[in-house]
Order: structure tokens, then C-alpha cells, then sequence
């Protein structure tokens, strides 16, 4: 499947705002001020990065997605992971690579793939450094680099100036402009269409206020950048979503988004099956 087949289909999903969903009786928020930081790998003990779930159980089977956060000047030895997993950067500067590898150092909003078995490093620079990490199936381990092995996927390391934003009509974005309040959004990975699971991010402007609609089985987001607002059918109240926040849906639901601090808002998605986001007519 190809690129511009990809935004396509996206630009679908972006645009399917005619969805009879209705609210799901099950939505998680996890709000960033309200989780619990534990050590990454307890056997390092304060040398360990800390780390938060924010949804499934990383000691567990099954998927999950938790938050690492890296002291100034972290560097961790050569290490394997017995699982592959997805990360993006919310704050600070992260480098993860081959331990020979030049340093590149992943800003927020950077998006980057970890390989089962690959031998790797991870580093941070910046006075606070946090990372959203996603497994498909866990326990989520580290390992020696003596236990590597080659599962045949390969590493893939994203800057946010190499990410391509499209528009409902599958048009990249016009940079600079601040009176257009369409939502963005950039393929990572998995098939769009309905029905697969897909990694994607969704970028509101400043001031953005419309609907988010999960027209599938389960949806899953993290605030990467801005201040979100989330408001669940028939609740009282707008939650306020700082970066590292966490919201999942299961089954087809329709919330009320926004964008109401002073910068534009960035979201990453993990769904099954399609969903949408429209600004409010």
C-alpha cells in the first residue's frame, strides 16, 4: 500500500462525520497530574528511568502504553527488549539507536520503532524527558545485548520536519496559516483501512474546538503537545488534557475536543477501525 493511497484513506476517516455513533459506555481519561511513577526496571533501582501505565499492564500479556520519563544526561547500557515496541517523544530531547550510532536527538513529536532482539541504546539531554511507549503484546523486558536476536524488522527513526500533515481532502497543510482550523493528520503505521489497527497523529489548531468520533471497536490517544479538552457526552464538565494524558473509547463513541491553551494541540491515536475529527459548524 502506498503513501498517497494511505492519506487517502485517511483523509476518508477525516472526513466521515455522517456516523450514527452514539456514546460508549466505557471511556478511560487518565489526566497527566494523575498518574503514578514507578521505577522502568526496578533491578537498576534509582539509576532506572520511571515510568507510568496509562492503559493495559506492561508487566502483563496483551497490548499496552506507558509513559518513561529520563533524568538529564541518561544513558542506558547496550540492551535488547523481548518485545518491539513504538515511542513518541512529549518533552525534552531523546536519542535511541545502535550503540556505534552518531547521536540524533529526537525532539517532541518525534515518532520511533524499537525492533525485538535489536541491540540499542537509549539516551536523554534536555532537563525533562518523557516518552510514550506502545507494546503490541507484553511482558514488556529488557534483556542482554548477548540474548539479541534479528526478528526481521527494522528500526525506523521520524523527526516531526519529515512528518506529512494532510487535510480532509488528502492535501498536505498549508504552513503558517492561523485562521484555518481544519484538523491534521499523519499516517505512522498499520493498514487505514476499516476494520485494521492503525497508529496515527492528529493535529488541532489553536483554538480548535469540534467532535471526535470513534466509529470502531476501541481508540486509544495521547496528548503529545497542548493543552486538550476533552468532554464526554453527558458529562458536566471539559476535562483539561496537559501532554502525557491518555483517553480510550471502547466501542463507537462521539466526545466533545478542543484546543484551549496557546500553542496548536497534537494527539496520537492508536485505533482499530476508522474514526473522525471536524470542527464545530
Amino acid at each position: 500500500m502506498n503513501l498517497l493511497y494511505r492519506m487517502s484513506m485517511f483523509a476518508i476517516i477525516m472526513a466521515a462525520t455522517g456516523s450514527t455513533a452514539v456514546a460508549a459506555p466505557q471511556t478511560e481519561i487518565v489526566a497527566a497530574t494523575e498518574i503514578n511513577w514507578t521505577p522502568l526496571n526496578p533491578a537498576r533501582g534509582d539509576a532506572s528511568p520511571k515510568a507510568a501505565t496509562l492503559w493495559g499492564d506492561r508487566a502483563g500479556r496483551g497490548a499496552t502504553g506507558f509513559l518513561v520519563r529520563f533524568k538529564k544526561g541518561f544513558s542506558s547500557p547496550p540492551h535488547i527488549h523481548n518485545v518491539t515496541y513504538r515511542g513518541v517523544v512529549i518533552r525534552g530531547l531523546v536519542h535511541n539507536d545502535d550503540p556505534k550510532a552518531a547521536e540524533m536527538w529526537m525532539p517532541a513529536g518525534s515518532f520511533w520503532t524499537q525492533p525485538a532482539g535489536e541491540v540499542h541504546i537509549t539516551s536523554a539531554k534536555d532537563k525533562y524527558n518523557i516518552a510514550y511507549i506502545e507494546i503490541g503484546d507484553g511482558p514488556y523486558l529488557v534483556r542482554p545485548p548477548q540474548q539479541a536476536f534479528d526478528n526481521g524488522e527494522r528500526p525506523v527513526n521520524v523527526d516531526p520536519s519529515n512528518l506529512v500533515w494532510v487535510n480532509q481532502a488528502g492535501v498536505p497543510a498549508p504552513e503558517n496559516s492561523t485562521s484555518d482550523m481544519t484538523p491534521r493528520m499523519t499516517f505512522l503505521w498499520g493498514e487505514p483501512e476499516a476494520g485494521k489497527l492503525n497508529g496515527t497523529m492528529v493535529r488541532l489548531p489553536m483554538g480548535f474546538r469540534g467532535v471526535l468520533s470513534a466509529n470502531g471497536p476501541s481508540l486509544r490517544a495521547v496528548v503529545i503537545k497542548g493543552q486538550t479538552g476533552l468532554k464526554v457526552k453527558d458529562a458536566r464538565n471539559t476535562k483539561k488534557l496537559e501532554p502525557g494524558s491518555y483517553f480510550g473509547t471502547e466501542g463507537e463513541a462521539v466526545h466533545e475536543i478542543s484546543c484551549t491553551g496557546e500553542a496548536e494541540c497534537i494527539l496520537y491515536v492508536r485505533a482499530v477501525g476508522m474514526y473522525s475529527v471536524a470542527a464545530a459548524s
